[in-house]
């Protein structure tokens, strides 16, 4: 079950039309909502008693995450309590749910949402408060799919940007890999559907079963709208400052993943955190024990990541 919930980690939403997005989460202030757009709703946190403080907006992950790092199947509360230990350090943030979650609260989900919607919706953030005086300055954090989402969505007016668990090679390499620890054999099925996905205009329809999840016809132009684009690519374009975060009990993206990062951004600082797992929380050895992070807000973000960040804004 763990295996096949690692891979479910990296779908996209087409076709969800239910959710249960709003039950049992915490009640937000109003003065905390900040909706740039029909797309873009979430929530903006400023620390107290603190004169401009620099702004870190939240990108998340693949799959249909809130603003608080949660899903329909997972509750950890990652990106809320990442947030909430930002604010108490003097840095504000916001973050907010991806639109795939805005559009199943509406029941109105749109097949043809693509990877570039999602960029579109970070370059709607940063052109909402580029202007705003309020913050000294504006960071990018990306985690996981919202690492190369940032990347994209970084103009001039970002001042830093921060890949937390962010793959260095593109999504299909990264899935076949995963692929093959889970399937072995499978992988060479997934590698070359993918392939034929790159070479024909057409929908590939002769899928694996075993590989619906992941390539099912209706899935594919999001896949392909994804696949266009090499993080290692992206990253050697940046011209700001660069942090890379990755666990060493990442099942997910692995530490050779950030390591291809650092390679086409020399110049970036690469930390690789001891017992960090990939929803940003500190986990024990005991893979048991650890997978309950993921539905458990009571695990503790790492407290090592939080250092990183918050010694990496500070001294931009």
């Amino acid at each position: 079950m763990k295996k096949i919930f690692i891979i479910l980690m990296l779908l996209p939403v087409i076709g969800m039309a239910q959710s249960a997005f709003g039950k049992g989460q915490p009640k937000k202030e109003a003065s905390d909502e900040l909706n740039i757009n029909d797309n873009v709703q979430g929530t903006l946190w400023i620390p107290e008693n603190i004169k401009q403080p620099p702004l870190v907006i939240l990108l998340t992950g693949s799959g249909p995450n809130d603003r608080d790092g949660n899903s329909p199947m997972t509750k950890n509360d990652s990106h809320k309590q990442l947030a909430l230990l930002l604010k108490e350090n003097g840095i504000a943030t916001y973050r907010y749910d991806k639109r795939v979650v805005t559009q199943i609260k509406k029941k109105k989900v749109d097949p043809n949402t693509s990877f570039d919607d999602f960029v579109d919706d970070a370059k709607a953030v940063v052109d909402h408060f580029k202007n705003d005086k309020s913050f000294s300055k504006i960071i990018l954090a990306g985690h996981s799919q919202g690492s190369l989402v940032a990347m994209l969505a970084i103009d001039d007016n970002v001042d830093g940007f921060i890949s937390l668990a962010g793959s260095g090679e593109m999504i299909d390499k990264v899935i076949v890999a995963q692929v093959a620890k889970q399937a072995p054999g499978l992988d060479k099925v997934a590698a070359a559907t993918f392939q034929k996905m790159r070479d024909s205009v057409e929908i590939i329809t002769d899928v694996s079963p075993y590989l619906m999840s992941l390539q099912a016809p209706e899935m594919q132009p999001f896949m392909e709208s994804w696949m266009a684009y090499d993080p290692a690519v992206e990253i050697s374009k940046l011209k700001i400052p660069t942090l890379i975060v990755n666990g060493d009990r990442d099942e997910q993206v692995s530490v050779e993943q950030a390591q291809l990062l650092k390679n086409a951004a020399p110049d970036a600082q690469l930390t690789i955190i001891k017992g960090l797992n990939h929803v940003l929380k500190e986990v024990p050895e005991d893979d048991l024990v650890a997978a309950k992070s993921y539905s458990d807000p009571n695990f503790p973000i790492h407290t090592e990541l939080i250092t990183t960040m918050v010694n990496f804004i500070n001294r931009l």
